[in-house]
């Protein structure tokens, strides 16, 4: 394989050879499913995901004669399990349990994925129960009710930890009314506000052939997948004759995003102080995403990173400080992150700021470029050992990226990036809005030199 290879929602038939002799392969069949295969030799596993591409983002206010939706995505997640007409719950979690497999499920801002890893001859079983829950779940009234409270509790205990806490607050500032700035789970409001006549609609008018993907890798035999996938898909009741394209994937325009507060303090009676500080980011698309990435990875990536020399190993002032960024369709956050004593907030807030302007104005060196890049590259290459990243890996292609990009093109454009690649990026984070939150026993006032210019005259030499 030689560059990115394209995705097409036209192209019904795809197959190339990547990195390491894996075989991939993409089939959209007439009814609009998408099947991506990853077959990797030598591997006795399998991973796969049923996808569909609704998130959080995608739910909305009540409208004319449709129902309110916040917070039926994330419901959906756990009904899901919860029994068909075929099978119970028992039955869903037996069929996994006997064969020591895992199965679970995730709700993101751009997406829903119910997935299972198992050995490769129960791949089969794995489609089938998947492909039952996926269609035919039963959304029973008590079940929901049920359910209602699992999730309360799930949102209790979220609500419990400072660092969940920060972060929901942070993604609302930096995103602002954006939708990807909600929370994923819901609230306890919208939760106790759920219907399950919202909810079921929701999974009507989202859980369709035309919007399912399934991604699979490790041990698997492409058309063998593609038949036991139709079949289990045709017992369930769909009409896979019945011709439908794909649904289109999202704009990757860049929106308008107008950001929340500058700063935003939680007042908790806890030891340390949760601090997030960071600016909007760029879009998953974004041609600089390889130099996003080795910046990430050079100022705050590992224990040689910027912010770790700057904060923990020269002045102790945190236990754990790092940068990370997050990419959706049209917006995205770069962000840094400390827990430190109540006392050094200020402080830690100020350096972290500091030191990514210092990033701007004077770059990184060759070493921490090229370390940056040996990183990035053993990193991919040893999470590529389990095929869940790789079934992950296959999804994000299909629903976001529109193109699938294997470690040796990783490489090759992780390889393109030079210093002035990262300058430039930094210099145009730094010149965005910044947003502070921090959850901890501290106040506003400790911040005046984390968000205002003056930051920058901090001693980080």
């Amino acid at each position: 394989m030689n560059g990115a290879v394209d995705l097409p929602l036209g192209q019904s038939e795809l197959g190339f050879t990547a990195a390491g002799d894996a075989r991939v392969r993409r089939s959209v069949l007439p009814s609009g499913v998408r099947v991506l295969s990853e077959q990797v030799p030598g591997s006795r596993s399998v991973t796969v995901g049923f996808w569909v591409a609704v998130g959080s983002r995608d739910e909305h206010h009540a409208d004319g004669a449709l129902p309110a939706t916040y917070g039926s995505t994330h419901f959906l997640e756990h009904l899901l399990f919860k029994g068909t007409a075929e099978r119970t719950a028992l039955d869903i979690a037996i069929s996994f349990d006997s064969v020591g497999g895992e199965h679970n499920a995730l709700t993101a801002k751009e997406y829903t994925c119910y997935y299972a890893r198992v050995q490769d001859r129960d791949l089969p079983m794995a489609i089938g129960a998947l492909a039952d829950m996926f269609t035919s779940s039963l959304l029973d009234p008590l079940e929901f009710d049920n359910e209602r409270g699992v999730i309360l509790e799930e949102l209790s205990m979220a609500g419990d930890d400072p660092a969940d806490v920060a972060n929901e607050r942070f993604f609302e500032a930096v995103l602002g009314e954006h939708p990807l700035g909600r929370p994923i789970g819901g609230d306890p409001e919208t939760i106790r506000a759920a219907t399950r006549d919202a909810v079921w609609a929701h999974f009507q008018a989202n859980y369709r052939p035309q919007d399912l993907v399934v991604t699979v890798a490790g041990a698997v035999d492409h058309d063998r997948l593609v038949g036991d996938l139709e079949r289990a898909l045709t017992r369930a009741g769909w009409d896979l004759t019945a011709q439908a394209p794909p649904v289109e994937r999202r704009s990757t325009e860049p929106a308008y995003l107008e950001t929340g507060a500058a700063v935003t303090v939680v007042s908790r009676p806890i030891e340390q102080v949760n601090l997030l500080m960071g600016v909007p980011g760029l879009v998953a698309t974004d041609e600089r995403r390889s130099t996003m990435s080795v910046l990430n990875t050079a100022f705050g990536s590992g224990m040689s990173s910027r912010l770790f020399q700057q904060v923990r190993e020269r002045r102790g002032l945190a236990y754990s400080v790092y940068s990370f960024a997050q990419a959706y369709s049209d917006a995205g956050i770069f962000g840094m992150y400390a827990g430190c004593a109540p006392a050094k907030a200020g402080t830690v807030a100020a350096l972290m700021r500091t030191e990514l302007e210092r990033v701007a104005e004077h770059g990184i060196t060759p070493d921490e470029l090229h370390r940056a890049a040996g990183q990035l590259g053993g990193a991919s290459a040893l999470a590529l050992e389990d095929s869940d990243t790789r079934m992950s890996r296959l999804g994000r292609a299909e629903l976001t990226l529109g193109e699938f990009v294997d470690l040796d093109e990783a490489l090759r454009r992780t390889a393109l990036v030079t210093v002035d690649d990262v300058q430039s990026l930094a210099q145009d984070l730094v010149s965005r809005p910044f947003s502070l939150v921090a959850v901890g026993a501290t106040d506003e006032s400790a911040f005046h030199y984390a968000i205002e210019p003056a930051a920058s005259t901090l001693d980080v030499g």
